[in-house]
């Protein structure tokens, strides 16, 4: 069932505290984003006048003068010693490694609902796949076009939707990891820690999916859960702001997904009776406290289809992690042909330092002079570090305008502004590969179609779903 949120929450007798503004005096997200909003706000006496300003409320500060990235790391695999690699392994071999798997959201671009559930060979043909493709570049592309592009046909590919495919490939990988350095597969996958995010719609579904999988091979006790919350709309009448109880809910973006995590009772694993055990915050700070390191992927990261574990980038994790960083970010190629405006990487000389900033603080920069990109696949060394100042500080929250009302947008990203982060490339600089548009569907079938063909892969899975 569908959790209830409150319909109203008045700020005026609640929030005595203004400076500075942190997310440590405040019960809740809730609580916290209407005091953000009422704030940054308070020139603002409707929505329509909020929405005719969205550029200049958002805007970043010094966007103009942002200049390219500077002095980035630049990570070559081989120059990384057999024992940064093995210091890597051992880290997942040991469970010294914390992954968190963000399902939660639509897949608003492809038009197809979950982005987890997402199917490809159920949902589309290869004339659907031409015609979609076609709509989305603005010009014909025939399905002579498509099987060039993706080197198959939808029908060519295993039935399974993405977060199916996500969660075995992880498995998958862990599997062979261990058998490669002797030790057995079943012991290294039970010693793994997730943090799997989902949503209101799909928790369900998701939630059942696992316990049928036995949870991909996992550790049940092991596999946390959180189910992101989502937000009626911030109405504002005569400059006052308040949740409206007659408005849609939305999710506010994962940046707010990281802030729900430092919450009291969030998180949950699913006890053998299928009830769900919640997590005091205390436990988790305890749980983040044993970690080397923690990486957050998204659902939608094609090259996850093929190679979960990067083995070369956790090895530089973590020696970060040893020089007093916080946070490790990939910096990749911006793809000149269909560019994204996502999380850009550039040089603030206001800040004399490296940034990421999300593209909704961007809206007067063109998406093609956007060079550098997060490729969003972060690391958070010893997490418990940027985990804690979450919880005392909070993220800012960008606002965007659906429906006549406000929301919030809050990017996970963000926290480079917030702990010590190092920014690193490639030798070889590469686009980002992930689902994000109609346009990407050929692209997603290429990734499919290799994984699918994996010696062993199809084996794997039918033992996963039997």
């Amino acid at each position: 069932m569908k959790p209830q949120h409150r319909t109203q929450i008045e700020p005026d007798d609640l929030f005595k505290e203004k400076e500075p503004l942190r997310f440590s005096s405040f019960k809740n997200y809730d609580a916290y984003c209407l005091e953000f909003f009422r704030e940054k706000l308070s020139m603002y006496s409707s929505v329509e006048a909020i929405e005719a300003d969205l550029d200049r409320i958002n805007c970043y500060a010094g966007w103009d003068r942002l200049e390219s990235p500077r002095d980035i790391c630049v990570l070559d695999d081989s120059l990384l010693s057999m024992s940064d690699l093995r210091r890597a392994e051992d880290c997942i071999l040991e469970g010294r490694l914390f992954t968190e798997h963000a399902t939660a959201g639509e897949a608003t671009h492809l038009g197809m609902g979950s982005k987890y559930l997402f199917n490809l060979p159920a949902a589309f043909t290869l004339s659907k796949v031409a015609s979609q493709v076609s709509r989305e570049m603005g010009k014909p592309v025939g399905p002579e076009d498509i099987i060039a592009l993706a080197g198959c046909s939808p029908e060519d590919l295993l039935p399974l939707h993405l977060g199916m495919r996500h969660m075995a490939q992880f498995s998958f990988d862990i599997r062979r990891l261990a058998i490669r350095r002797g030790y057995d597969p079943q012991e290294v996958l039970g010693r793994q820690h997730l943090l799997v995010v989902v949503d209101d719609v799909t928790a369900d579904p998701i939630l059942n999916e696992f316990q049928q999988s036995n949870f991909f091979g996992f550790n049940r006790e092991k596999v946390l859960f959180m189910i992101q919350k989502s937000y009626f709309g911030i109405n504002v009448v005569r400059g006052h702001l308040y949740y409206d109880g007659n408005s849609e809910e939305r999710l506010h973006n994962h940046g707010q997904m990281a802030m729900q995590q430092t919450e009291d009772n969030e998180i949950f694993r699913i006890g053998p009776s299928g009830r769900r055990q919640p997590l005091t915050s205390a436990a988790l700070a305890e749980l983040l406290q044993a970690m080397d390191d923690k990486i957050s992927y998204n659902i939608d990261d094609l090259g996850f289809l093929t190679g979960a574990i990067d083995i070369p980038v956790l090895a530089l994790a973590l020696m970060k992690g040893e020089e007093g960083y916080d946070m490790l970010m990939e910096i990749v190629a911006n793809d000149p042909k269909t560019p994204q405006k996502g999380g850009m990487a550039a040089y603030d000389p206001n800040l004399c330092r490296n940034v990421v900033i999300e593209g909704l603080q961007l809206s007067r920069v063109k998406n093609s002079d956007i060079q550098f990109l997060n490729r969003n696949i972060n690391h958070y060394l010893n997490p418990y570090n940027a985990w804690s100042r979450l919880k005392e500080e909070g993220l800012n929250i960008p606002v965007v305008v659906k429906g006549k009302h406000i929301y919030g947008k809050a990017v996970q990203g963000d926290i480079n502004f917030m702990v010590n982060t190092e920014f690193f490339t490639r030798k070889e600089v590469k686009p980002i590969q992930a689902l994000k548009s109609r346009a990407n569907l050929p692209l997603a079938m290429r990734y499919m179609r290799a994984q699918d063909q994996q010696d062993g892969f199809r084996d794997y899975v039918g033992v996963l779903i039997s």
